[in-house]
């Protein structure tokens, strides 16, 4: 196969991680001669990389292979062949069912055997009608079988430091698609970042399903906590911002407190899920921290960084959530106030212990109360952007606006920024803030940066 040249299209679902693994499974196909295409008909190779968090998840991917069965006829009565590939949570869940269900799938593989991608592809163009499986977890961590990074693209950057999960929240499926917690050596973060940032990143994120359960080995044996990792990373010449997600709150150590306090590259922006205000429904959840425990980790966050913003996941409706426990999850959303949020009618993940549970909240008194709290939520949004302003903040700028003269780019608290400014691509630049929306600021660069 090497040097004919072939295209791969990949659709990618859900979170930043995934977006992560996309680009690798690029990387590591190149060496077969797959090139990236833009869209699906030009493909020799579809992959699905899949999501298994958001409601229904398996049953859109079903319905986008419907879709892509009609290309791949097409494609075989013109001569050539087209290998469909489902890769990601879903296809860890699903396994089996995918091929069952989707005859003309070819190969199917977890987000912990992508390593081995160029191998399955192999096989399944080689092995005539036969059809790859591939959902293990295998004992040797991918991440060391994997080739280095491509330079990133642009100015920010994802870079994932953390996999797996060990909590097993009561309604979360990420412990039996990602599997138990693993943090990549020290070495392998820096020195990926260190590319990164020689490639013209100014800003990167980190990544993990828990990432402040980071524990990495570093060069002298120990284990280092997100933490530490940060501290490391602000010492990368510019390298000008740090962000990390997605936390738990019983991982919120003394040591990544500190690194919001004495850091200034780690952005005053933390997104720590609650998902309850109740500590009935939080037990249900198996969350392993009480609403009050929460409370007293953010006093600490901002007590270490007065500006720091906050994001927060929230479901409401889940089994046996009572009216007391929703409104218990209003003062706490009341209380604390949140820069961002997500929030989402609970939804039965298979094989987790709460889609078992026989308390179900009906569909209406769910809709019900995701409307009150997103309410509230999005209220708290544009009131924090309202606050900005009148304020000059430093905003990196990304990428050309929509209109000439016209730059978008991000705050510290993540929020998307216009300005009207020169073509300054990939500079942080004071902006003054002369506009909010709940979504977005808009501004022009301050009076000494226009100079």
């Amino acid at each position: 196969m090497q040097g004919v040249m072939k295209g791969v299209f990949i659709k990618t679902y859900g979170c930043q991680m995934n977006v992560y693994d996309s680009a690798r499974m690029v990387k590591l196909l190149a060496p077969l001669g797959f090139l990236p295409v833009m869209a699906p008909n030009d493909a020799d190779l579809v992959i699905f990389n899949t999501c298994h968090i958001r409601e229904k998840a398996a049953e859109k991917v079903y319905s986008e292979l419907g879709k892509i069965h009609r290309l791949k006829i097409a494609k075989a009565h013109r001569g050539g062949t087209m290998i469909v590939a489902v890769g990601g949570c879903v296809a860890q869940a699903e396994g089996a069912e995918i091929l069952h269900r989707v005859p003309f799938v070819d190969l199917v593989f977890g987000p912990q055997s992508y390593h081995r991608l160029p191998e399955l592809v192999v096989r399944a163009l080689r092995e005539d009608g036969v059809r790859v499986l591939d959902t293990n977890f295998p004992a040797e961590p991918k991440f060391d079988y994997l080739p280095e990074a491509s330079a990133a693209a642009g100015v920010t950057a994802f870079l994932t430091v953390q996999e797996g999960c060990d909590k097993f929240c009561s309604f979360c499926v990420v412990p039996y698609t990602r599997g138990a917690e693993y943090s990549r050596p020290v070495v392998q973060v820096l020195t990926e970042a260190r590319h990164a940032v020689g490639a013209g990143v100014r800003e990167i994120t980190l990544l993990g399903q828990n990432v402040n359960a980071y524990h990495g080995e570093s060069p002298d044996g120990r284990n280092w906590g997100l933490g530490e990792l940060i501290r490391g990373l602000a010492e990368l010449p510019g390298l000008d911002r740090i962000r990390y997600t997605t936390s738990h709150p019983g991982d919120v150590d003394d040591g990544l407190i500190a690194a919001h306090r004495d850091v200034p590259q780690l952005m005053p922006f933390v997104h720590l899920p609650v998902q309850s205000g109740a500590d009935r429904v939080l037990a249900a959840m198996n969350r392993r921290h009480t609403a009050d425990v929460y409370r007293q980790i953010v006093d600490r966050l901002r007590s270490a960084r007065s500006d720091l913003a906050l994001s927060s996941d929230f479901i409401v409706g889940f089994p046996g959530e009572s009216e007391e426990d929703f409104l218990a999850t209003l003062d706490l959303v009341d209380e604390i106030g949140f820069a961002q949020a997500f929030s989402f009618k609970y939804s039965r993940r298979p094989g987790t212990p709460a889609a078992f549970a026989r308390d179900q909240v009906p569909e209406s008194v769910k809709s019900y109360r995701l409307d009150v709290l997103q309410r509230l939520l999005k209220r708290q949004q544009r009131d924090f952007n309202e606050a900005c302003v009148g304020q000059i903040l430093p905003v990196l700028l990304e990428k050309p606006g929509r209109h000439d003269g016209q730059l978008v780019g991000r705050s510290p608290y993540l929020q998307s920024v216009h300005v009207a400014a020169p073509a300054r691509l990939g500079e942080i630049v004071p902006v003054l803030i002369s506009a909010a929306s709940t979504n977005s600021l808009a501004g022009s660069l301050a009076p000494a940066a226009a100079a």
